[in-house]
């Protein structure tokens, strides 16, 4: 009989999987080791394979994990509303939550996923086009007349791009908070420039 693993196993697997998105984030998945890695997490390199077992398992890990976390977003938020305005608002408001907590897998999955063997990276891209389609979905049930002009997919895409852009100039202990933005983001898509209201950090200064 193997071996059981320990308590910590899953802890470890997690703080691995956090240093290891970083690593890639900041210096790419080929200019990054797995003597990095275990650098970063005080591990030995053989500690280190007892977790994952290359460093491409890791970039599977990393880009997949995130990408099936941001299905259980959307299916959070259409469950959880009805109403296509309430459930776009969820799903930007969960959207940034997400990014503003993971911007290093984020990184990862935009960047590095054209290392990914073939069947990997269409599993995990065909993940990403599901997401994209459910948002697609609420867009074309928001404006239906823009759906047979094929607009849903790029008006959607154009959503991402805003909420992607937020992280390259905010600063999280800055005055405006990713709570504050995500309904500044909605207001902005579903009502243009018009319907955006400041957020209180910003009408208190």
């Amino acid at each position: 009989m193997g071996r059981g693993r320990h308590a910590g196993y899953d802890g470890q697997r997690e703080l691995i999987f956090a240093q290891a998105a970083a690593l890639f984030a900041r210096g790419g998945y080929p200019g990054t080791s797995m003597n990095q890695v275990a650098q970063a997490c005080g591990l030995s390199k053989a500690t280190l394979y007892h977790y994952y077992r290359d460093k491409y398992e890791l970039l599977v890990n990393i880009a997949e994990g995130h990408v099936t976390r941001l299905q259980g977003i959307v299916d959070e938020a259409l469950a959880q509303e009805s109403a296509p305005a309430g459930q776009l608002r969820r799903l930007i408001r969960r959207l940034v939550e997400e990014y503003a907590n993971a911007q290093d897998a984020h990184r990862v999955l935009t960047e590095d996923v054209k290392f990914l063997a073939d069947a990997d990276r269409e599993r995990i891209l065909g993940k990403e086009r599901e997401v994209v389609a459910a948002f697609a979905q609420v867009v074309a049930a928001l404006r239906p007349d823009l759906q047979q002009a094929a607009m849903s997919k790029p008006l959607t895409m154009l959503l991402f791009g805003m909420v992607n852009w937020l992280f390259t100039w905010m600063k999280p202990e800055g005055r405006l908070d990713y709570d504050a933005m995500a309904p500044v983001v909605t207001d902005l898509f579903l009502g243009g420039l018009q319907s955006v209201s400041a957020p209180a950090a910003c009408a208190a200064a």
